[in-house]
């Protein structure tokens, strides 16, 4: 189809999307979409997930995204318009992952297409809290797949945080492995507690806060959630509690350079640590020499994901990976500010955003 193809939905009125025009300042704004250049996709956004990184851009900003700038990255809906060439027909159902290595850049030379150099706001397909989104050639080529009729759309939506779930479970060494903690009980770290009892890990526990998604983590297959506060906000003592030797793995999920610490220093000997949680920049975290050294420890980080994980992972969602735990409630996108806060308060997991509903 050539660019500017037929629309697939009529609208009754002029499609919006949440644009962020300041650190906490958005706005609504009405317009229709481009017609997609070639090779692009201009997709129906029939469900868009929350996620830790819009909350932190909506707070502070992004240091990869100029502002103003559309805001949300995790989504599914039915292809508006198709630019010429482009790999699906208008009316498709699609689930996409919101970026796509470029091949060209060092990193992707070497084969590490999950760093690759130039993915930013400006090659991704970002803007999901919206009636419609723009995705990208490159993107619609490698990482867009028709969504499964099984595939519940919220549920359809993961697709991008469990992708890089699966890149992060990649870089463990799990052959050996009797115990893992996570720490963090966010949508990813209990992402990597169902990987990890998929993956066949013996003895998973998860420690954070919040009675919903400690909960959440028992039915999502981990044997043990640890109430941070219980163990007086001491992540070590927490994972004792548990391991007293320490676990075989530690995955840090929260962010903190306390928690890197945590993660390094509760780790049993001879173990494994995935820093996962991205910290600000330049923040410095000490390390134990001493620890590091006498006991062996592997230290190790994980980003993002590439093209092979975002196939693994929709094979997940399709082979009986059931997430829905994770999406605890929805509302209409005008009320984008309402789900923020509930995220920020630890009321909910992730929320699903309908665009188009008055609810």
């Amino acid at each position: 189809m050539k660019p500017g193809g037929q629309r697939h939905l009529a609208r009754e009125c002029m499609p919006s999307r949440a644009v962020l025009v300041a650190p906490g300042q958005l706005e609504f704004q009405a317009g229709e979409p481009p017609p997609p250049a070639a090779g692009e996709l201009i997709v129906g956004v029939e469900v868009a997930l929350t996620c830790g990184t819009d909350l932190k851009t909506f707070r502070r900003g992004h240091p990869k995204i100029a502002l103003p700038s559309p805001l949300g990255h995790e989504f599914t809906g039915r292809v508006l318009a198709a630019g010429e060439g482009a790999p699906f027909r208008v009316g498709a159902p699609v689930v996409v992952a919101p970026s796509a290595p470029c091949g060209a850049c060092p990193s992707c030379a070497r084969g590490d297409e999950s760093l690759c150099d130039r993915i930013d706001g400006s090659t991704m397909a970002w803007g999901a809290f919206a009636d419609w989104i723009r995705v990208p050639a490159p993107i619609a080529r490698r990482n867009a797949f028709l969504r499964p009729a099984a595939l519940a759309p919220a549920v359809a939506a993961l697709l991008e945080p469990l992708s890089c779930v699966v890149n992060g479970v990649d870089r463990l060494d799990l052959h050996r492995v009797e115990a893992a903690v996570i720490l963090g009980a966010g949508p990813i770290g209990l992402m990597f507690a169902a990987l990890l009892a998929r993956r066949g890990v013996p003895r998973v526990a998860v420690v954070g806060r919040h009675a919903l998604r400690l909960e959440t983590a028992l039915r999502l297959g981990a044997h043990a959630a640890i109430d941070l506060g219980a163990h007086g906000d001491d992540a070590v003592r927490a994972m004792r509690s548990a391991f007293p030797h320490g676990p075989c793995v530690v995955i840090e999920c929260v962010g903190r350079p306390d928690a890197w610490t945590a993660a390094m220093a509760g780790v049993r000997k001879g173990g494994e640590v995935l820093l996962y949680g991205g910290c600000a920049a330049g923040t410095m975290v000490p390390l134990d020499a001493r620890r590091m050294h006498y006991d062996g420890l592997t230290l190790k980080g994980a980003f993002h994901f590439s093209p092979s994980d975002v196939r693994r992972a929709l094979d997940l969602l399709t082979s009986g990976l059931d997430l829905a735990p994770l999406i605890t409630g929805s509302l209409p996108l005008a009320r984008l500010e309402d789900a923020f806060a509930a995220m920020a308060s630890g009321a909910c997991i992730k929320l699903a955003i309908l665009p188009g509903d008055a609810g």
